[in-house]
């Protein structure tokens, strides 16, 4: 039998390998741009963001089992999907149009929902919404450092 658990893992991995469709080019173009000087950690970003989708799969996996099945608990995986997927087409939209303003849109809408869904996981389980505390203080920090290369390469925003 196959366990929810390993469902919201794997949808998790899917959506994730979806946003790495990317082209070296666009990755060429990214490294190339002007970067804030306090910008020190990009190098562990990629982590950071591993971290932050564990924690919200984990955070998914709790609501589903306090529910299984349940229409709420259906809107609010539906939910959990969404800010993935919103999560996700930041890099490849904003590489592949070369736009620094559009991530930033991106980043800033994902954190909007982060926080809603925090809101509304919180009643159905507090560890759930303290899961995807990584995700609202990372998500934010993302947005900013990506206005802040917005600024420094108005020629990309």
């Amino acid at each position: 039998m196959i366990k929810s658990w390993m469902v919201i893992a794997a949808v998790t991995f899917l959506v994730a390998i979806g946003g790495s469709v990317i082209r070296p080019r666009d990755v060429k173009w990214f490294r190339r741009l002007r970067r804030p000087s306090w910008l020190t950690f990009e190098p562990a970003i990629p982590v950071i963001w591993a971290v932050v989708f564990v924690c919200g799969a984990w955070s998914a996996y709790n609501v589903w089992e306090r529910d299984p099945g349940s229409s709420k608990t259906w809107f609010l995986m539906g939910f959990y999907l969404l800010l993935e997927i919103v999560t996700i087409v930041y890099q490849p939209l904003t590489l592949w149009l070369r736009n620094l303003t559009i991530g930033t849109f991106i980043g800033g809408t994902g954190a909007v929902l982060g926080w809603i869904l925090a809101a509304v996981v919180a009643p159905v389980s507090a560890t759930a919404a303290a899961l995807l505390i990584p995700y609202l203080i990372w998500s934010p920090i993302g947005t900013y450092a990506t206005w802040e290369l917005a600024k420094l390469n108005p020629e990309s925003a």
